[in-house]
């Protein structure tokens, strides 16, 4: 579909040569499969979870709830809830408050012009979060994106590694190219000049994020402006929802350097947010401010329901599916992403 697009570590003679043996293992089960009818061996445990995560499509949701001032609410039970896909009831058959569950975290940091005042803060209280939030079976990358799009860390549980990676980065304003193909100088070209916001997240959650499973998030630190990335706005939120990561925005950036008005992307930035299930942290130029706002995100982070349910559309056609989460008492807010993309035949 982005034939642009190159891959962190799959190349296609790779790619062909495995699917060939796939191709042929597959007729070699077939021929030695029994007829209809007959009697099907045992099958182990192994085998069981394998068909059961084959042939039952489960919509797990990640959300958070929050009062009406704003404060996060943890300790609600399974019948406060109820879920509707596309406005149509659904079962809840899995419910837990998750606060322990492996995380896997991507850090995403602008380093355009435009960050040139900022950069120092973000690097020390980016640091300092991963410190505090990072568990022992939590993962976590870091990327950095300004004309290039750069895997500075790839996914580790080491806080010194990843420490390092925020240490080296830097403003880059033009020229240059990253290490790897498909997350810096590999597919994108440099010119025009720019800020490749939207490439850096359908990056970091298609060729990270969509592989890992279980909790996913991304924190993205920026002013919210793209200039020049190939990807659109749509297709890094479709990508984002496909991985099933959670979208957080710190809005950072020295007002000085736009004479004093807003962020030019701010409202773009709030969509992205508020679909993926995150949201959107004015941060200024004070390390004060982004030492709250990465505190509110871990508290989000640690403070979340898990809901899942066997959707009675069982159309594989690959169509986004509107959900809402509903609490019996009106007050409450619920934050999760709006939806999710039906598998494909």
């Amino acid at each position: 579909m982005y034939p642009f697009l190159v891959k962190l570590r799959l190349r296609w003679p790779l790619f062909l040569f495995l699917l060939s043996v796939l191709i042929g293992l597959s007729a070699a089960a077939q021929d030695s499969a029994p007829a209809s009818g007959a009697p099907r061996p045992s099958t182990d445990t192994g085998d069981e979870l394998q068909t059961f995560s084959v042939n039952v499509n489960v919509v797990n949701i990640f959300f958070n709830v929050k009062d009406r001032h704003g404060a996060l609410v943890s300790s609600l039970p399974k019948d406060e809830f109820s879920v509707l896909e596309d406005g149509k009831p659904q079962t809840v058959k899995y419910f837990a408050a998750e606060s322990n569950l492996p995380l896997t975290l991507g850090i995403l940091v602008d380093t355009s012009v435009s960050q040139e005042r900022v950069l120092s803060s973000e690097k020390e209280v980016g640091a300092s979060f991963l410190r505090e939030v990072l568990r022992p079976k939590d993962l976590a990358f870091l990327i950095s994106f300004d004309v290039n799009v750069d895997l500075l860390q790839d996914l580790t549980n080491s806080y010194n590694l990843l420490r390092d990676g925020l240490g080296r980065t830097q403003i880059n304003s033009g020229g240059g190219g990253g290490s790897l193909p498909g997350i810096g100088g590999g597919p994108f070209p440099t010119t025009p000049r720019g800020t490749l916001l939207y490439d850096a997240i359908y990056l970091a959650a298609h060729d990270k994020l969509a592989t890992e499973v279980g909790r996913k998030a991304m924190i993205i630190l920026t002013d919210g402006a793209d200039q020049g990335s190939q990807m659109q706005l749509r297709d890094a939120i479709e990508a984002a929802q496909k991985a099933d990561a959670m979208t957080y925005v710190i809005l950072i950036a020295d007002r000085g350097f736009y004479g004093g008005i807003g962020y030019s992307g701010d409202r773009e930035m709030k969509k992205l947010a508020e679909e993926c299930g995150g949201r959107v942290i004015e941060a200024g130029n004070k390390p004060e401010k982004l030492k709250e706002a990465f505190d509110q995100i871990a508290a989000e982070l640690r403070s979340q329901y898990s809901i899942g349910y066997t959707p009675t559309n069982t159309a594989r056609d690959g169509k986004f599916r509107k959900v809402e989460i509903r609490t019996k008492d009106r007050d409450y807010k619920v934050q999760a992403r709006t939806g999710y993309f039906a598998p494909a035949k």
